[in-house]
């Protein structure tokens, strides 16, 4: 590689990170560690961890365990065989949104492809639990395709999240080579029949960039979401968590981003972060509320 090459593959200043470990976010980790619970914040090594848990006080609960059965080339969560399903995992979490008040929870999970229904059911009673115990919290969930099979994401569907939100992750070209066993349309799929069981439930997806896609084609995938009646859209950097996994082919300026937003928004969807920092969950918080204003918006728009 050429000293150019390197040079431009070098950190841009934009994505260095500002820590903050006040007494928020260790309470958080304790709490975490006290109640056996797992993070996506920590697993997938997010950057934003710092801002969320000691600003924000905002985590993401990853479900069914920590070991995933899939081993996706962008993603720094372990692979392995999981663990036997902790029935008792949905009460913790919801012991731990009243613990911390949430008003928005996010719950993750690693891929089980081990497990029939893909934990829609362990997804379900989370969510279940948490209604029960703060029914003031509004939940998002975030499912992986769970197989492809409709009576696992119906299984979900039916414990009625505020959010469902499925990550397409990358452009269709990349799509088998960054992703382990998900399927580009298989994603577009779920996503779709999630809005036909509930369309008043908004649905949300992510893209990564800076693994070699073009411009072209992040529009292309912003036009495959629309056609399924994806609401929200989240855009952001793609960043290396170790040395083997894919490598940063480009670093968007934020100025980039700021137009990615732009054209996201011209092309219907309610909401759309975009910046270098931006990960699925990042203010899911103001998304579902912007969500719900613009679909009173639009009701207000088909009385008039």
């Amino acid at each position: 590689m050429s000293s150019t090459n390197k040079e431009i593959l070098r950190k841009p200043d934009w994505l260095k990170i500002k820590l903050n470990t006040n007494e928020n976010y260790l309470g958080l980790k304790n709490m975490m560690r006290e109640k056996n619970l797992h993070t996506v914040c920590e697993e997938a090594k997010c950057p934003n961890i710092h801002e969320c848990w000691a600003v924000r006080r905002t985590a993401t609960f990853m479900i069914l365990g920590e070991i995933c059965t899939r081993a996706c080339r962008f993603c720094a969560v372990t692979t392995g065989r999981p663990n036997e399903l902790d029935w008792a995992e949905p009460e913790r979490v919801a012991d731990s949104v009243v613990l911390m008040n949430l008003k928005h929870v996010v719950i993750t999970a690693v891929a089980r492809d081990d497990l029939k229904d893909g934990g829609a059911e362990v997804f379900a009673e989370t969510v279940r639990a948490i209604r029960r115990k703060n029914p003031f919290t509004s939940i998002e969930v975030l499912p992986s395709d769970m197989g492809g099979v409709f009576e696992n994401i119906k299984t979900l569907m039916d414990a009625k999240p505020d959010i469902l939100n499925h990550n397409i992750e990358t452009v269709r070209s990349l799509s088998d080579r960054v992703r382990a066993q998900a399927k580009y349309d298989r994603s577009l799929e779920l996503l779709r029949r999630a809005k036909e069981l509930y369309p008043e439930i908004p649905t949300k997806s992510s893209l990564m960039v800076g693994l070699g896609e073009t411009r072209e084609e992040i529009l292309e995938t912003m036009d495959d979401l629309r056609a399924n009646n994806v609401d929200i859209m989240t855009i952001g950097q793609y960043l290396q968590p170790t040395k083997k996994h894919l490598k940063v082919l480009k670093y968007y300026t934020p100025e980039e981003f700021a137009e990615l937003k732009e054209r996201a928004l011209e092309k219907g969807f309610s909401h759309c972060e975009s910046g270098p920092l931006v990960r699925s969950s990042y203010h899911a918080d103001e998304q579902v509320n912007a969500a719900a204003k613009h679909k009173q918006n639009k009701g207000e728009e088909l009385l008039k």
